[in-house]
């Protein structure tokens, strides 16, 4: 059964519009998650406002927002302040332009909803405007109103339906040359960039987040599972320390015998298991004289 909607309303190009509904695509619920307790009652603990200065307790009709103009300086905002100059939601995804996919940075991408027509009205509008980007490999723009705030979203077709990811805006990405201007360019040698492709090569594999395991979730579950059945567990984290490299071309060609190793040993493993010799049936007990 999918979750409840995030929001719901109409997507809209030009003068075709269609009821739809946005979906959230990802979800972190699933991971383990703890609550802070009394480590001496083992009850559950419960957060208190407090005055930074006074120290003492806040009751919630007095909480309120500011905004930090100095070191302990606050600009006080009433609510009706922020109600005044919030944006008005149509309920419409209205498309503004549509732009090549490969042309959108990923470190723009946000977060992936589902996109679905909410009734059978609707359906062909919808199909019309999902097939028509898939045609013609565009990602239309459009703005939505979640949670208070305005949104530029992506919309590309996604199977039978639409996928939908909110873009961050160009204040929220980071210029990378302030991370990159001091890397130095380098000469590669031909010979070890050579060694670096065969190892590229032979780890080669097609995209498959099935493959992917989340080690640390699944050390924890066991963790837990050892200790609601009362069993000990490792309180000692292990240390994995990597080797350092003295040579770099050294490095290489050893790590491609490791991998080639990897390669000639998985068939024999696979082998040796289906392959095994009939194994010898235990000989009958020999009858009793009788």
């Amino acid at each position: 059964m999918a979750p409840r909607p995030n929001w719901k309303g109409y997507l809209k190009l030009s003068l075709v519009s269609c009821p739809i509904a946005l979906y959230p695509a990802s979800s972190g619920s699933e991971r383990v998650s703890f609550r802070q307790i009394n480590k001496q009652t083992g009850n559950r603990l419960k957060q208190q406002l407090v005055d930074s200065v006074t120290g003492e307790p806040v009751d919630s009709e007095n909480k309120g927002r500011g905004y930090e103009i100095g070191k302990n300086q606050f600009l006080m905002v009433e609510d009706e302040e922020l109600e005044a100059i919030e944006v008005e939601s149509t309920r419409t995804i209205e498309i503004d332009k549509f732009v090549p996919r490969d042309q959108i940075d990923d470190r723009y991408l946000e977060t992936p909803y589902y996109i679905t027509p909410t009734d059978n009205v609707g359906q062909e509008a919808f199909a019309v405007i999902r097939e028509a980007m898939r045609g013609k490999g565009m990602v239309a723009l459009g703005r939505v109103v979640m949670s208070k705030r305005e949104h530029v979203i992506a919309l590309e077709p996604f199977g039978k339906g639409l996928k939908g990811t909110t873009l961050r805006y160009p204040y929220e990405v980071r210029d990378e040359a302030a991370y990159f201007d001091e890397i130095p360019d380098m000469k590669i040698p031909g010979e070890m960039l050579k060694l670096a492709e065969h190892i590229l090569e032979g780890k080669a594999a097609d995209f498959d987040p099935g493959t992917f395991e989340d080690h640390y979730e699944t050390a924890l579950v066991e963790m837990l599972r050892k200790k609601q059945a009362g069993l000990p567990v490792a309180t000692d984290a292990p240390a994995h320390r990597p080797a350092n490299v003295v040579n770099l071309m050294d490095a290489l060609r050893r790590s491609i015998a490791a991998e080639d190793g990897k390669r000639t040993t998985a068939p024999r493993a696979r082998a040796a298991a289906t392959d095994k010799p009939p194994q010898p049936k235990p000989a009958k007990k020999a009858r009793r004289a009788g």
